[in-house]
């Protein structure tokens, strides 16, 4: 009869820095949902979708997003939604719509939206560094070999 403690039932198990494997995602953004495509990518930058996941941690894959430009919001959100840029200085609070700011910058549109969904502080910071957004639909990437990620219930109706 094998004879256990609390402590030894009771682990949790916590993964070392040297375990964790990142993969390459890439993502086609073209008639996509802005909002729906991008809780699944905080999702796999997080690494929610690995059995090792651990909130203290950065666990999750690198993500590269193409044609960004093409990205859709419904229901009027492009005119609706406002986007505030404050410099830190009186006056210097600038505010323009999504619609706006997808013409202009397609791929900061993208990242602000998932940068949102990421934990705040140091460990946010070092999960979106792995996100690579890119307009068009050609990327610098190939070498790492990225796996096409289908994300399908996001496509617009």
């Amino acid at each position: 009869v094998l004879k256990f403690s609390k402590v030894d039932l009771m682990r949790t198990y916590s993964p070392k820095a040297s375990e964790i494997k990142r993969e390459w995602h890439l993502v086609d953004a073209e008639g996509l949902v802005l909002g729906r495509m991008c809780t699944e990518v905080a999702a796999i930058l997080r690494g929610k979708h690995k059995p090792m996941f651990s909130t203290h941690m950065d666990t999750g894959d690198h993500v590269v997003i193409i044609n960004a430009s093409k990205i859709v919001l419904t229901s009027g959100k492009a005119e609706k939604e406002l986007v505030h840029d404050y410099s830190g200085y009186p006056g210097g609070l600038r505010t323009q719509t999504y619609g706006t700011l997808l013409k202009a910058k397609p791929e900061d549109a993208i990242r602000r939206t998932i940068r949102g969904m990421l934990p705040k502080g140091p460990l946010g910071r070092q999960m979106i560094k792995k996100l690579k957004v890119h307009a068009g639909a050609q990327h610098g990437h190939e070498a790492q070999d990225p796996k096409v990620l289908v994300i399908a219930h996001a496509k617009a109706r």
